[in-house]
């Protein structure tokens, strides 16, 4: 192995909007052989400048960042800063949290309660194999895939249709029979007729269980209930 090759240092950005943590992560790291803490961010917007500028070789970032979250910085850092490997240091371990952060192209997730040792001991390993996700934190995140493979498989094979769709945004709105009646420009006793397809395809009982599946499932969201 080439000595330039061998000798080469892992380069560390730490994101942390706590001042303590950051200090005290960052004398773990500079006493560590082969690991250089090339900077440090208290917020996601200079977490972003800052990999841009150092071109470090990993980011331990932190969640909840002022400015622009860590999960933002993170998606803006991969794209970007392709090279850049972000590392998730977090005290939120549960599936939701794992699976947004993978999702945002986070190479690894760990959390913040680890020893010391076992963090930079994690970084080494990090560095040569790209990836980094324990087991317990991976045993969540496919948790979370599962539910979510399960959820669109479940929406795939209900089908609703684009106006059974619209209605039930509008249902989600608040909205009368009437006052979809008159958006939809139907009258009345279609509309009833539409819900009541809709309830079937659900497997729900009223309205109120509808949107709540429909909103589970995905086939309603925030925006659409906005347009409807």
């Amino acid at each position: 192995m080439p000595e330039q090759v061998k000798d080469k240092k892992i380069r560390v950005l730490i994101c942390d909007d706590q001042t303590l943590f950051r200090e005290g992560l960052r004398d773990v790291l500079e006493g560590e052989k082969g690991i250089e803490v090339a900077g440090e961010a208290c917020n996601g917007n200079e977490a972003v400048a800052l990999a841009k500028k150092l071109q470090p070789d990993v980011i331990l970032m932190d969640i909840r960042l002022p400015e622009m979250d860590g999960i933002s910085a993170t998606r803006v850092v991969r794209k970007d800063c392709p090279k850049t490997n972000v590392v998730i240091l977090s005290s939120y371990e549960d599936e939701a949290h794992v699976l947004e952060a993978i999702q945002a192209g986070a190479n690894g997730y760990l959390s913040k309660m680890l020893p010391a040792k076992e963090l930079v001991n994690a970084i080494r390993t990090f560095s040569q194999e790209g990836v980094l996700i324990p087991q317990p934190i991976m045993g969540k995140l496919m948790d979370g895939i599962r539910k979510i493979s399960a959820a669109q498989l479940e929406a795939s094979l209900i089908n609703l249709t684009k106006t059974e769709l619209t209605i039930l945004a509008m249902v989600g709105c608040g909205a009368s029979n009437d006052e979809i009646a008159k958006k939809v420009e139907s009258s009345v006793k279609t509309v009833k007729n539409h819900l009541n397809r809709v309830f079937q395809k659900l497997n729900v009982k009223n309205r109120t269980e509808a949107v709540l599946k429909g909103i589970d499932l995905g086939l309603i969201t925030p925006e659409a209930q906005g347009r409807a």
